[in-house]
């Protein structure tokens, strides 16, 4: 039996059986003209006790392609739920996605406040509502973000792997590239982890959007979770490859100019290619950028003009040249019909992929 199960029927006045799905409301503070302020949730119970897994989006506002993920396992749940216990949240900053923003109303990142105060900032009030009455039944955690505004990420999942609960749904998850690191200070995932909830992150995307290969890859990962823990009669479905890594760079232009990109989201790049090319207004070459080393693209801006400095392209960095060759081979041997060819042609469409002509 989960650690978690026994009291997971009861909240507030409302009591969920086993084998019930109930719509819930809780009452998590007052806006600025005091009203309450209420985060929407489902409890859904298995016949069985198991697991209590929470699946979390919008800790940033304006993330929301999980959010669509959510509703649609509310919707149209694509496995039958044996053993144990869901709590989706469909979005947790109510606040910011409210006003289509990021942050919450005081201006904080939500993302920095976890696990909160009682008596702090509006923001560390939402966040401490959330963490205890949320992560506080939770034995796993699975949080959905997406790039931030004018970029878009492939696919990746996040998570400490010196947890090795961490490391075990990260792997079962099934994206390609999983990053290994504990996450910043403050953030949901880390503040999860240190009080004894395994949580992993999945950042896939774009803000302000639902995007349907994404959200494709979102239920097959939470499904590939739920099967790992034996909560469903499912089986996990792996990816064709998965490479971990540790460091993550990213590419930036050294002058101003209007891009040309070279690669998309889920590339693999060799050190030296050209990744961007920029000229001026009027068609004049500025630069040329080149990764300094092989990888996987694994983000990009969608903002084509930039300035000297401005963020291009981020890396994922293979420990070694043979995991990074194992994954070029991979990647070229892609079947047609898979989820991940369709992420790379949707999230390729957000850009204009060139093919640079260098002088031999």
């Amino acid at each position: 039996m989960s650690r978690k199960s026994s009291d997971i029927g009861t909240w507030g006045a409302s009591e969920i059986a086993p084998g019930e799905r109930k719509r819930l409301r809780l009452e998590i503070g007052k806006n600025f003209s005091g009203s309450s302020v209420t985060l929407p949730l489902m409890v859904w119970r298995a016949p069985e006790d198991g697991p209590v897994v929470g699946i979390t989006a919008a800790v940033h506002g304006d993330e929301i392609n999980g959010t669509g993920a959510i509703r649609r396992l509310i919707q149209e749940p694509p496995f039958t739920l044996t053993h144990g216990t869901l709590i989706l949240v469909p979005v947790v900053n109510i606040m910011g996605f409210e006003r289509h923003s990021r942050y919450m109303p005081d201006r904080r990142d939500l993302n920095r406040c976890f696990p909160g105060s009682l008596h702090g900032s509006l923001s560390s009030r939402l966040a401490r509502a959330v963490f205890d009455q949320v992560v506080g039944r939770c034995d796993y955690l699975i949080d959905l973000h997406t790039a931030a505004v004018r970029r878009t990420n492939f696919p990746n999942v996040r998570t400490d792997f010196d947890e090795p609960e961490c490391a075990r749904l990260a792997r079962a998850f099934g994206c390609e590239v999983i990053v290994n690191s504990a996450g910043p200070d403050g953030s949901l995932r880390k503040a999860a982890v240190k009080s004894g909830c395994p949580t992993i992150v999945l950042e896939a995307g774009e803000v302000w959007k639902v995007e349907p290969s994404v959200q494709e890859l979102t239920l097959r990962g939470i499904s590939n979770v739920l099967a790992e823990l034996q909560m469903t009669g499912g089986v996990c479905e792996p990816p064709p490859h998965q490479v971990i890594v540790r460091e993550t760079r990213w590419i930036r232009s050294e002058s101003g100019g209007f891009l040309h990109f070279h690669v998309a989201p889920g590339d693999a790049v060799a050190e030296g290619q050209a990744v961007a090319s920029s000229t001026n207004l009027l068609g004049s070459e500025m630069e040329i950028i080149r990764s300094p080393l092989a990888g996987v693209v694994m983000g990009m801006t969608t903002m084509p003009a930039v300035g000297p400095g401005d963020p291009v392209v981020h890396i994922a960095l293979p420990s070694d040249a043979k995991q990074q060759l194992k994954l070029e081979k991979s990647i070229d041997n892609l079947d047609s019909d898979t989820i991940e060819i369709q992420l790379r042609e949707h999230l390729a469409t957000n850009i204009v992929v060139n093919v640079l002509e260098e002088n031999s």
